[in-house]
């Protein structure tokens, strides 16, 4: 077979933990199987870089910014690499460059556009183990770029579908994908097996053991999927198409996103094209926009609220003050304590009263929702952050996921 392996942060954080992966890829290699390994920064180095950054400016240019993040990653396929050799193996560390990952223009954000496998492929059949280091790539103008938080996951799945593997692992510090974060509820039940709606929701909507982005492309390539720990043999959670899934549960898991920020916007002039001019200009300003929800009130004026990630927000921010300044918006304001908690499951399809179950949830802990977002296989509640954990535990074994 061909496998990609991806290791991220805190299976590669530290010496001895590098180690660690070096085993278990020189047992894999050695089961016969041809194996590109791709892998994270070691544990905090990301964050430790982003606070160099930060010392210097409160704004730094995306465009360094990559230059500068991209390194960590850089030293842990380098590191891996000289480990694999030593055991015996001949092994290769590419950049994302040498790797053939073409992305858009965009720093920090980048899209991956194509991937030439030509020097994969051509290493493989030199039976060598490839190291690649993930979440970065070049653009056509030959600058560096990375592909946002987790984008090491978005590059083992693209180069998956690149070199056409059989099967593509994504390691991680957790045994497979769970019915909801076991730290909030120690009750929360292992997944054997998810498909990639309800793993694309749980990832765009908070669960943090996959990037949304790379579920999103292994259901567009077809990947064979694995989630599973690099600790200890347990299997993981196979990520799958839904109808190779025999029984379909009403509801699969509890996400939450504590990333989140809600903006308001008052006395919104009430004219044709409004909404579409400020999220045009929010879009251009590559601000993601989760939630919307829109009022008229009884003095002609509208009001619009909406939800954005943290990170959006000064710029989302600019973008109000444009049409403050213009006199199209009379009054904003701005909310960060708050979270996003949601219930996935393909079974709400063909079942009622999913939703009023949530809400009736909600009500007997005294949980005021916000705002509300569904869509065919989820429904999402906007609630102050302190009730986090408390709406998680309570959604949780409301729906009994623990059985």
């Amino acid at each position: 077979m061909l496998i990609v392996q991806k290791f991220g942060g805190t299976s590669v954080g530290d010496l001895e933990r590098i180690q660690n992966v070096a085993n278990r890829v020189s047992e894999t290699k050695k089961a016969g199987n041809d194996v590109v390994v791709v892998v994270s920064a070691m544990s905090g180095e990301t964050n430790k870089l982003v606070s160099y950054a930060e010392h210097f400016s409160a704004t730094p240019a995306r465009a360094e910014m990559d230059m500068l993040l991209s390194s960590g990653e850089r030293v842990t396929a380098s590191l891996l690499s000289i480990a694999l050799n030593e055991m015996g193996h001949s092994a290769v560390s590419m950049t994302g460059r040498k790797a053939g990952i073409v992305t858009d223009s965009l720093h920090t954000k980048a899209r991956i556009e194509e991937i030439d496998p030509t020097t994969m492929n051509n290493a493989l059949k030199e039976g060598k183990i490839i190291v690649v280091a993930g979440f970065q790539g070049v653009s056509l103008e030959g600058n560096v770029t990375t592909l946002g938080r987790g984008g090491s996951d978005l590059s083992a799945v693209a180069i998956a579908g690149a070199v056409k593997a059989d099967l593509c692992e994504i390691y991680t510090d957790v045994s497979g994908i769970y019915t909801t974060d076991p730290r909030i509820e120690p009750k929360a039940r292992k997944l054997d097996q998810i498909s990639y709606d309800e793993m694309l929701e749980l990832a765009s909507l908070g669960a943090k053991v996959l990037q949304n982005r790379s579920v999103e492309l292994a259901k567009k390539l077809n990947v064979n999927l694995v989630t599973r720990t690099s600790f200890s043999n347990e299997e993981g959670t196979l990520i799958t198409k839904e109808e190779n899934i025999m029984e379909k549960p009403l509801v699969s898991g509890i996400a939450l996103d504590k990333n989140q920020a809600r903006i308001s916007l008052m006395g919104v002039n009430d004219r044709p094209g409004i909404a579409s001019d400020i999220f045009n200009k929010l879009a251009k300003s590559d601000v993601n926009i989760d939630m919307i929800i829109q009022n008229k009130a009884h003095d002609g004026n509208t009001n619009i609220d909406f939800t954005v990630a943290k990170g959006d927000l000064y710029d989302a921010k600019a973008v109000v003050d444009t049409f403050i300044q213009d006199g199209e918006i009379k009054a904003d304001s701005y909310n960060e304590d708050i979270c996003k908690v949601s219930i996935v499951g393909v079974g709400m399809k063909s079942h009622t009263g999913v939703a009023a179950k949530a809400f009736t949830t909600m009500a007997e802990n005294n949980i005021n929702i916000n705002m509300i977002s569904t869509s065919e296989i989820k429904v999402s509640m906007v609630i102050d952050e302190k009730y986090a954990e408390l709406a998680v535990r309570s959604l949780h074994n409301a729906y009994e996921l623990d059985k």
